[in-house]
């Protein structure tokens, strides 16, 4: 089991869940028990549901493939036809006109909150490769982005990198549920999950800087 940093009067929390990745730094302030026994319980609670709209996107992409026109589903139609409205927008995202949207690794993170655009959407989905450690890694540079600790110094260059007094709201794009874990993951899955509750756990996620 992964060993997590807690205090001497801390019990150990009982996960289930084995990590068999290798070790990345930073790994233990990520997968805490604490957040393990979180994402044990997520995939216990929706796992088999998740996989079971997966099978059933599987089977309507297969009918739409032999010729069925989509449609909307007739037992959502009282939701179409209702009087609702969503939230307003976040004061933080009022403004998206310059948005920036990358990969997760330290150098490119700080890069882009430091840059002056609207807005820096972190991507682990199309621009990240679902590996174990650029996953943990991008975890990692998520938290202490939020946090505003984030910095780093190139060993080629020697350049240091750190953010500056005013940067842009950072946004969490997570892998979708369509998407299988990182390899050493079992059962596949759990890595949108962790993505989500990870980063979203924080208040300090919600704005860059915290305040």
């Amino acid at each position: 089991m992964l060993e997590s940093r807690r205090r001497d009067d801390q019990a150990p929390v009982e996960t289930g869940i084995e990590i068999n990745g290798p070790a990345v730094p930073g790994l233990a302030d990520i997968l805490t028990d604490e957040a393990c026994a979180f994402v044990a319980m997520l995939e216990r609670r929706f796992g088999d549901e998740r996989r079971r709209l997966l099978e059933a996107r599987a089977a309507f992409q297969a009918r739409i493939d032999a010729g069925e026109n989509p449609a909307f589903r007739p037992e959502t139609r009282a939701i179409r036809e209702g009087d609702w409205t969503i939230a307003g927008t976040p004061a933080d995202l009022a403004d998206r006109r310059v948005e920036i949207t990358g990969p997760v690794d330290r150098k490119m993170i700080i890069n882009a909150l430091n840059c002056g655009a609207s807005c820096f959407m972190a991507d682990f989905e199309d621009a990240a490769a679902p590996t174990w450690e650029a996953m943990i890694a991008g975890q990692v540079n998520l938290h202490d982005a939020a946090r505003r600790t984030i910095a780093m110094t190139d060993p080629k260059s020697g350049k240091s990198y750190a953010l500056g007094e005013e940067t842009a709201p950072l946004i969490l794009r997570p892998r979708g549920w369509n998407r299988g874990g990182a390899p050493p993951l079992d059962p596949p899955g759990k890595s949108p999950l962790r993505q989500r509750s990870r980063f979203g756990s924080s208040p300090a996620s919600r704005r860059s800087p915290p305040v």
